[in-house]
């Protein structure tokens, strides 16, 4: 770990997940940077009304808009309108695995294209008003593994920072990440380099900078469910009253999506959000049934007394 004490500990950006909601209850552990769910540039172009909800931010978040695509023109028209609404932070996407975002050859698609790399990291550095940073793979495959390449080309044209996911296209999330080769990135470029993959609890976040020497962590699955893990990666101190804090926090996080989301959606969404909160505690699977069937704000709160009750 170099520069600080404490470790840069980030909210890594995830589809269905890293909403507003979500963001707020994270950094309502701590003053952490929190990234939106990955947005399509060209959406943003189109001002497509979903598009709209993930990129929406408090006013004090520190929060990352995470714009995907593989037209520089269009990559920088979309960094000019999110800048335009206020977000205070752009993150490349050239690391999205998945077939769909493959097949318009964006995300990590794009990493086989150093040329065309720079070209869109150079249009949205100059369309930017504010700080820009790129999250990759370490490559496509094992045969092609450029990251630190990228990492150079993305320091030269002025990007204020990295995040390596430990893992090549190819790999999807099989296998385990590379944390080791992260720090041949982490030596080429004096920009702060973040580590990404597998990290899910202090212990792995400690193994990982150790492995990469990198300047931070990137937390993603881990922090579902237990969301203070960020503070406890920070902080080097366990969380207590865990079980207590969970119930608490579920609460809190289902509180925001009814402020934010129509009641039908929050429901819906409330489902999901239950069953990470559930997860590990005595009983878990009669209340992850429960969970399944909720259709009402009412039905939630019973649920959550009914947790509430069993911990005290």
């Amino acid at each position: 770990m170099s520069g600080s004490s404490k470790p840069i500990v980030l909210l890594a950006p995830m589809a269905g997940i890293t909403d507003l909601p979500f963001r707020r209850v994270v950094r309502s552990f701590g003053d952490f940077m929190v990234f939106s769910e990955m947005v399509a540039s060209q959406a943003v172009v189109r001002a497509v009304r979903r598009t709209g909800k993930i990129m929406e931010a408090d006013d004090d978040q520190h929060t990352s808009i995470q714009l995907v695509g593989a037209d520089p023109q269009i990559m920088a028209q979309a960094t000019e309108l999110v800048c335009g609404l206020g977000a205070k932070h752009i993150d490349i996407n050239f690391g999205c695995p998945v077939k769909k975002v493959i097949k318009t050859d964006a995300g990590s698609a794009i990493m086989r294209d150093e040329k065309r790399a720079a070209e869109i990291i150079d249009a949205v550095v100059k369309a930017a008003s504010v700080p820009v940073s790129v999250k990759m793979r370490l490559g496509w495959d094992e045969e092609h593994m450029n990251a630190k390449a990228i990492a150079m080309i993305a320091e030269d044209l002025g990007v204020a920072m990295v995040t390596v996911h430990g893992r090549t296209r190819n790999q999807m999330f099989s296998g385990k990440a590379n944390w080791k080769a992260v720090a041949e990135v982490k030596d080429a470029v004096k920009i702060p380099v973040i580590v990404n993959g597998d990290i899910v609890d202090a212990e792995t976040a400690k193994r990982a900078l150790e492995e990469s020497g990198a300047d931070g962590v990137m937390i993603g699955r881990g922090a579902l469910g237990s969301p203070w893990i960020l503070r406890d990666i920070q902080s080097a101190i366990p969380t207590q009253n865990a079980p207590q804090l969970r119930v608490k926090t579920a609460r809190t996080h289902i509180d925001y999506m009814f402020e934010f989301y129509e009641p039908s959606t929050s429901i819906k969404l409330s489902r999901r959000i239950m069953m990470y909160y559930i997860k590990g505690m005595q009983n878990a699977g009669q209340y992850r049934q429960m969970a399944t069937l909720l259709k009402s704000r009412d039905q939630i709160d019973e649920l959550l007394e009914l947790l509430t009750l069993h911990i005290s």
